[in-house]
């Protein structure tokens, strides 16, 4: 019988763009017993010498340089939405009220209302829906999951996670789009913070209320000298308002009892992508590094006397979650593979039409959680989580 294709159309094609089209590059050829196959059909970006240029490299079939088109045509079965989060819902409502199955960029939406119109219309036109929490598929991370799941660290007590990053420590460094609230939404609370949440959601329980500060540490930058944005950017002579946070810390309550700590910032110097979190347990704990993501280390109260101390397992066998469709033993997978890991979560979901996860309920509840972050900063008290 043969395998089932899912036409696939990206919107957005600079840094997501290029670790999502990996993704669907790679996923048939590494996973061959995925259930659906995903063909790259079109690219879509509002510069079209860019755009083309990226349709190039990556490996896609055509291009557009507006969304509307791409998601007009019939040849597109899946609509993945790698574009700044202020355009997140009227892409994804207007993919939804087309019929097209939805791969969206996190966070889900720049608040709680969007978040669930988004919902809202996935759910009335019966169509698929993910959200690209790619921790989630991190094979460490999955293996963290299924311990927790197990009881093998027992009743989990403390969360405790950062996510540290540092690269826009320079006040000479342009006001890019994650510094601009209306396009961001937030500024490493929704850029870093939100996949800290979504994991604790996901691997401890559902938080109860939050108390927090977000800190803007440089107020005005240069604008931009061009429209390009990341690393690279060039500053301009004219001063504008940063509109985000730099820094964002709260203490979160679980419904279960636990309790947790959870920072981000993008001020923290040495740290290049430092997601790292803690999870300790009546039975044990377990501990994990992103920028050692091949490594869980884990703690075992019940070992004997005397040999009890940390352990690092190296995730790379083939008992382990993802490592099937990779390389022997030792022969570590790095970060743009988590990328593959949801396409193929992704295509086997509408293969079996079934609902892929982590998808927009999960980043309602991500957003119910930011929002409480927020409000919490404003009052200076504790404040519950909506949902």
């Amino acid at each position: 019988m043969a395998v089932r294709t899912v036409n696939v159309g990206l919107i957005g094609y600079k840094f997501m763009g290029k670790a999502h089209s990996f993704g669907f590059k790679n996923a048939a050829m590494m996973f061959p017993e995925i259930e659906a196959v995903p063909v790259m059909k079109a690219i879509c970006g509002r510069d079209e010498r860019a755009v083309k240029a990226a349709m190039e490299q990556y490996g896609w079939e055509s291009f557009e340089t507006d969304y509307r088109k791409l998601i007009a045509r019939g040849d597109i079965d899946l609509v993945d939405i790698s574009t700044g989060n202020n355009v997140h819902a009227e892409i994804a409502i207007a993919a939804a009220e087309a019929g097209k199955h939805i791969f969206c960029e996190k966070p889900l939406a720049m608040n709680v209302g969007e978040a669930k119109q988004m919902l809202d219309a996935v759910r009335k036109a019966g169509v698929k829906h993910m959200i690209n929490f790619n921790y989630r598929a991190v094979p460490a991370i999955a293996l963290a999951k299924k311990m927790i799941d197990d009881g093998l660290i027992g009743r989990v007590f403390h969360w405790r996670s950062v996510y540290l990053q540092d690269w826009i420590i320079d006040p000479g460094f342009p006001l890019v789009w994650r510094l601009d609230k209306s396009v961001a939404g937030s500024g490493s609370l929704g850029d870093l913070a939100a996949h800290s949440i979504d994991l604790a959601l996901w691997l401890v329980g559902e938080i109860d209320e939050v108390s927090s500060n977000l800190t803007t540490f440089i107020k005005k930058r240069p604008k931009l000298a061009e429209t390009t944005g990341g690393l690279s950017a060039k500053a301009s002579d004219e001063q504008a308002e940063v509109t985000v946070d730099d820094s964002a810390i709260a203490l979160v309550k679980f419904k279960n009892g636990a309790v947790g700590t959870i920072e981000a910032t993008r001020f923290a110097s040495g740290n290049r992508n430092g997601n790292r979190f803690e999870i300790n347990g009546e039975k044990g704990a377990i501990r994990f590094n992103v920028e050692r993501l091949n490594e869980l280390e884990y703690f075992n109260r019940e070992d004997p006397e005397g040999l009890q101390g940390w352990r690092t397992i190296n995730v790379t066998d083939g008992v382990h979650p993802y490592i099937s469709g990779w390389w022997p033993a030792g022969h570590i997978i790095g970060w743009g593979e988590t990328f593959v890991h949801q396409v193929v979560n992704l295509m086997n979901a509408i293969a079996r039409n079934e609902n892929p996860s982590p998808n927009f309920e999960d980043g309602l509840k991500c957003q119910y959680v930011l929002e409480a972050v927020e409000k919490s900063d404003a009052s200076g008290r504790w404040e519950k989580v909506g949902g």
